[in-house]
């Protein structure tokens, strides 16, 4: 069994993800998680969450990754106690302080040991797991070759990987640069990512040396801009070197990424798992580019790789705008909830789980107020529910899309 876990930046994309073909998501509450800029959960949409992933025989993980100070600690108490009992299947954590504050006030709370930590070799697992960690999230920087040795040294501790989704400059998201700029600490949470910003460097010459000197291209100097990470098609060795989780980094992503990326993992998952290859792995990377990203990277999977960094300011656009998400479909008609703009005699893309429905096109015809099912021609109310008739299954939680105006980088 591989797992496949996606983010969750809020309930919409929960239900997204799991609609998709996750197995798990991770989620953050309003304290304590290293994407504090997400929407994240309130206490009564955690209890929600978790009880919708369970009636599906799924699973939701907390993060609560921070670097703590003394001040949080007595929050946290409450925090753990809380998540052991609308039972969170499990809890992400960095912070020693923590884990050890974890499992003294809520002992049955799996413990996940967070990418934060820098996990990267075999004695550092053996000492996570004597701390009763279940499993640990391996740094980014490792290879194929060192994660199978980490996991024929310790066969028991389940091992998580990062296999999508954007990099860090600093060693596994470790990073004081947004501190330091703007007094926000990304070690709690707040990262500005000045990372992707364009820089000038300049140097006063002294002793005779020589002015640093930058190369530049067209795009400008971003040398600290990652590129993302892309491992689709090395499920089959992930799987070999003892991977249980692969993981897709983007709590902050848009529905229309959730969605995507967790169709285009699920299906190339299946077909390892059925048949020991991914035969169709161009087509799933080619969705992979329809949503924002980055210059895509295998970064350090097959070793050392210093092609790693985005020349590009910004991300590739998304290639298709979130138009609409089906809440019902009987007799050819869609009941949708507007997202985005359509109008009559616009096409729209499915994006479905279901291969007889995802990717199909139609022309949208008639379009019904649901309230009064009074003919309309434009659908521009935000968040309104609409009737359309098309010609194609669906299921509620599929995706209508609209392609996006090219746009320049």
């Amino acid at each position: 069994m591989l797992e496949l876990l996606l983010p969750a930046g809020n309930l919409k994309k929960l239900k997204t993800a799991f609609h998709f073909g996750a197995d798990a998501v991770y989620i953050g509450g309003k304290s304590f998680s290293l994407r504090a800029f997400a929407d994240n959960f309130t206490d009564d949409e955690m209890k929600e969450g978790i009880e919708y992933a369970h009636s599906l025989g799924k699973k939701v993980y907390v993060a609560v990754n921070i670097f703590a100070k003394n001040e949080d600690l007595p929050i946290a108490r409450d925090y753990f106690k809380f998540l052991q009992d609308i039972g969170a299947d499990a809890v992400l954590i960095s912070d020693m302080g923590m884990l050890s504050l974890c499992r003294e006030v809520a002992p049955r709370l799996a413990i996940h040991l967070s990418t934060q930590a820098n996990t990267t070799n075999v004695q550092a697992v053996k000492f996570y797991k004597s701390l009763g960690v279940k499993r640990v999230v391996l740094a980014r920087e490792l290879g194929y070759a060192e994660i199978a040795q980490i996991h024929n040294a310790v066969p028991d501790m389940e091992l998580e990987a990062f296999v999508h989704g954007a990099m860090c400059m600093s060693y596994s998201g470790r990073c004081l640069l947004s501190s330091y700029f703007s007094g926000r600490s990304a070690n709690r949470g707040e990262c500005i990512q000045p990372c992707r910003w364009n820089y000038q460097i300049t140097e006063i010459e002294r002793h005779g040396e020589k002015p640093l000197e930058v190369e530049e291209d067209e795009h400008g100097t971003y040398f600290m801009n990652s590129r993302d990470l892309r491992l689709l098609s090395h499920i089959p060795e992930i799987a070999e070197a003892g991977i249980v989780s692969l993981k897709v980094e983007g709590r902050m992503k848009s529905e229309f990424y959730v969605a995507t990326v967790a169709n285009a993992y699920r299906h190339a998952i299946d077909e390892y798992l059925q048949s020991g290859r991914i035969e169709r792995q161009k087509l799933y990377n080619a969705w992979l580019e329809t949503v924002a990203h980055r210059t895509y990277t295998d970064a350090y999977f097959e070793g050392d790789n210093l092609d790693t960094v985005c020349q590009g300011a910004g991300q590739q656009p998304e290639k298709y705008i979130f138009t609409a998400v089906v809440q019902d479909f009987k007799d050819s008609v869609a009941t949708v909830e507007m997202r985005n703009r359509f109008k009559t005699g616009e096409e729209l893309v499915v994006l479905s789980p279901n291969d007889k429905a995802n990717g199909k096109r139609f022309v949208v015809g008639e379009i019904l107020d649901a309230d009064n099912l009074t003919a309309l021609d434009d659908a521009k109310l935000v968040q309104h529910i609409y009737k359309l008739k098309i010609d194609c299954p669906l299921e509620a939680g599929d995706i209508l899309l609209k392609e996006a105006e090219p746009q320049r980088i």
